[in-house]
């Protein structure tokens, strides 16, 4: 019996397309390149001393505590200049009594009086350590700013009667400079006399190196010295051995004079306590003076 010439048509289709490839998969389309890594703008290195300058520049507690510092000795100087036996030189600086002489103030100079945070700002973005030729550049601009509080007090103490000595190690060749600056900011400055820079020779006494006591002793011969004021120990008092030891020895006879004869000001960039920690040994490359800084730190057990 013969089939139906449709069916036969039908059936050779289907055997046809049964017998068709099916078609190769598309190859998966390749990852679009990653973009090229952007390049961090340029800046300076990473500074240990940034962020002190930061929070000097920046923190209200900086201001805060630093005006805190003159209120408290403002509250202290009537009280000092009616006591009669009340000195603030240590013995050994007392070269003669101090009972009848008119009355007077030390300070330093530099983050006790004048704020020059700018200048180590700069020295943080170039990447750069302290060196003369940039520090006397930057002092003959004159520029510097009273660290809150200051001229306040040295205004209050001049009204008083009081003269303002102002310690310093700045370079003797600095003091135009220095005096014109301070007289800028509003402090009160009669004489030159007035200022005591490194090199200042004082007859009769032995200098030990950038020690102050000599100058101190000298502003002691004419005058007994009410209060003193400075940003490091050896603004009061001469260290012996400039090590943590040293420093705690130097310091500990008076600490009782601390807010009533003495007044600190607070500088976390600079000081005599950064070399005590290495030995004092600048010539140390400064990798083996950072390590020896870590090491004097005190980590949590």
């Amino acid at each position: 019996m013969s089939l139906p010439r449709t069916l036969v048509l039908s059936t050779l289709v289907l055997a046809l397309a049964a017998c068709q490839t099916a078609p190769a998969p598309r190859p998966a389309a390749e990852p679009a390149p990653a973009p090229a890594p952007v390049a961090a703008p340029a800046g300076p290195a990473a500074n240990d001393n940034l962020n002190a300058v930061a929070w000097m520049q920046t923190a209200e507690e900086y201001q805060l505590l630093s005006g805190q510092v003159y209120r408290a000795a403002l509250a202290e100087l009537d009280r000092a200049i009616k006591t009669p036996g009340w000195d603030a030189l240590v013995p050994s600086e007392r070269a003669n009594p101090a009972e009848g002489l008119p009355p007077a103030v030390i300070v330093d100079i530099d983050e006790t009086v004048l704020d020059n945070s700018p200048y180590q700002a700069r020295l943080v973005r170039d990447g750069a350590s302290y060196d003369e030729v940039t520090w006397d550049g930057w002092v003959r601009e004159e520029k510097a700013l009273p660290v809150p509080g200051a001229v306040e007090f040295a205004q209050a103490a001049a009204a008083r009667g009081v003269t303002m000595f102002y310690v310093s190690n700045r370079a003797a060749h600095l003091e135009e400079a220095t005096l014109a600056n301070l007289r800028k900011a509003g402090f009160p400055i009669e004489s030159t006399d007035q200022f005591l820079g490194l090199g200042f020779f004082v007859e009769g006494c032995e200098q030990q190196g950038s020690e102050k006591g000599c100058r101190r002793q000298h502003v002691g011969r004419t005058h007994r010295v009410l209060m003193q004021f400075g940003d490091q120990i050896g603004d009061m008092v001469t260290i012996e051995a400039n090590n943590p030891a040293g420093r705690k020895d130097a310091l500990r006879p008076y600490l009782a004079w601390f807010g009533e004869r003495w007044f600190v000001l607070p500088n976390p960039t600079y000081g005599s306590w950064e070399p005590a920690l290495f030995n004092n040994a600048w010539e140390l490359p400064e990798a083996e003076r950072r390590r020896m800084k870590l090491e004097a730190l005190k980590y949590a057990e």
